[in-house]
């Protein structure tokens, strides 16, 4: 999992990327490839 300062670019970078809040935090999530995983801080 990468952890980025700006995880805006990292939306779209496939479109099954999907931008979810838990904790506090923002992930990129995709199903499809699992590689793509993102954190925000």
């Amino acid at each position: 999992m990468k952890i980025k300062n700006s995880i805006k670019t990292l939306r779209t970078r496939h479109r099954e990327n999907q931008v979810v809040r838990r904790r506090g935090r923002l992930y990129i999530i995709n199903k499809k490839v699992r590689r793509y995983k993102a954190r925000q801080g």
